[in-house]
């Protein structure tokens, strides 16, 4: 044999030997987002556990919480970093804050801390038609800085770059996937975003939520949410679409086909279903959902246009008490766990939990105790309104309302409800259960049925929030009272 011929053997046989490495150090498992907009999170370390524990090997952050990169450390996790939307003008204006920004919360944590970061998430859903195109001039040169930064670091065949966007970037003019394009009024923008993506081999992110289609159209057809079939499947040119995921999905990949990007990579960045909230919104339906997209995933079923492996995160890990409700109150109800880290149903991720989710362990709580409506209240006070209403803007009522898990309870029951909430955001500080001639502490628990009246978590992130409420709470009743 000649010495070329060798040499060439030998170099194809390393090009498999590398290829074969790159494969095997994909992460096949599904991936879940961790949110973080809670009044008392639970800690890093546990929730890094709970992790591992349900053999979860793949995290999507929404921000770059060095105590969060810390916990994920050695860990083997992979992990997708989160640039929040409110700092993409900074990134957007100044290449230097760009490198800064990924010296301190990519290039530290990878060199020397061993976090096994594979993505960065430049902003969040930044094109939604509620943003009135706050961000529309901002995100490209945010994610080309970012870009540029990771180069420069060294890390830019390492960590790629990516923007998670709503499914409402792409749309089509009919039912059919086929007759999908990008948005007219940023088309051109997603247009060069997509060609920046395929330039630097990184994938274009979307969010895709079914329940918000059911939300959002009352006419919606309940079955084509989920993945049980659909008698009134759609066909287009042979390609049938009995569910709308497989759906929204393909639309978009017609919209990237048409414009020339047609095998540019996809993560469906987020994916769920809540629990609460909305009459829609529960725990049966919340398990048809996600073990059903789960057991397709693991399955390596893909779509009809793309038939392959999906690569996916679960949205979200535990719910989120103090997140946004201006979507609506299902905003937080969307984990997989409740704030306290028990598992809500019976959910395969699996063969690393084929018996279900795992919940967290060494949680501790606050005494068992309860802020509720005193017997003696008169409910024609003047003060009930007011205050049940600061207690919900302050706490969380959104457990509260029709078809939710408490929407059976009485006028008491709310009452109750909208006390005890705020009683146990404050870490039952006595002051928090002090509604004028209203509120009491009980050590029975008034739970009914599904309707539970939690107890809080212990943590010490809440201390400083809930004394600053305490504050505003005395100076509104003071008012009230004068």
């Amino acid at each position: 044999m000649g010495c070329g011929r060798l040499k060439r053997l030998l170099v194809m046989v390393l090009l498999f030997l590398f290829i074969e490495l790159l494969v095997c150090s994909v992460v096949s498992g599904i991936g879940v987002n961790w949110g973080t907009q809670s009044t008392h999170p639970l800690p890093a370390s546990t929730v890094v556990k709970m992790l591992k524990d349900n053999g979860i090997q793949k995290v999507k952050l929404f921000d770059a919480d060095p105590n969060i990169l810390e916990a994920l450390k050695k860990t083997q996790i992979q992990v997708m970093v989160g640039i929040p939307n409110d700092m993409l003008y900074t990134l957007a204006t100044s290449v230097q804050a760009a490198e800064k920004w990924v010296s301190k919360n990519i290039s530290a944590h990878v060199s020397s801390g061993g976090v096994d970061i594979r993505y960065v998430a430049v902003g969040n859903e930044p094109f939604l038609s509620t943003y009135n195109g706050t961000f529309e001039s901002t995100t490209l040169p945010a994610l080309q800085n970012i870009q540029s930064a990771l180069v420069k670091a060294g890390l830019g065949n390492r960590v790629k770059v990516t923007t998670p966007l709503n499914a409402d970037v792409y749309q089509s003019s009919s039912d059919k996937p086929s007759d999908g394009d990008f948005r007219t009024d940023i088309h051109d923008l997603m247009i060069k975003i997509v060609s920046f993506l395929s330039q630097n081999n990184a994938p274009f992110t979307v969010n895709i939520y079914p329940f918000i289609s059911l939300y959002a159209d009352p006419n919606f057809p309940m079955d084509y949410a989920f993945f049980n079939g659909f008698s009134s499947a759609i066909n287009d040119n042979g390609k049938i679409y009995d569910n709308v995921f497989d759906a929204n999905h393909d639309t978009l990949v017609w919209a990237l086909q048409k414009n020339g990007f047609g095998n540019l990579p996809i993560i469906v960045g987020e994916i769920g279903w809540p629990t609460d909230g909305d009459r829609n919104a529960n725990l049966q339906y919340a398990q048809r959902f996600n073990q059903g997209f789960t057991s397709r995933y693991l399955g390596g079923k893909g779509t009809p246009m793309r038939p392959g492996p999906i690569d996916a995160y679960l949205f979200s890990l535990i719910d989120e008490d103090n997140k946004s409700i201006q979507p609506g109150n299902f905003e937080r109800h969307w984990g997989l766990f409740y704030y306290d880290g028990k598992p809500k149903y019976q959910l395969s991720l699996g063969p690393t939990s084929p018996s279900g989710l795992v919940g967290a362990t060494g949680v501790e709580y606050l005494a068992k105790k309860w802020c509720v409506l005193k017997p003696s209240a008169n409910l024609n006070s003047d003060q009930v309104a007011p205050s049940v209403s600061y207690a919900c803007q302050n706490a969380d009522c959104t457990s509260l309302g029709y078809g939710t898990s408490c929407g059976n309870l009485d006028v008491k029951g709310n009452i109750s409800y909208a006390f005890n909430s705020y009683f146990q955001v404050n870490d039952q500080m006595d002051s928090a259960c002090k509604f004028p001639g209203l509120s009491v502490i009980t050590d029975q628990n008034p739970s009914v049925g599904d309707c539970k009246f939690e107890i809080m978590i212990q943590t010490d992130s809440a201390v400083r929030i809930g004394s600053v409420r305490i504050l505003l709470f005395v100076f509104l009743f003071l008012g009230i009272v004068v």
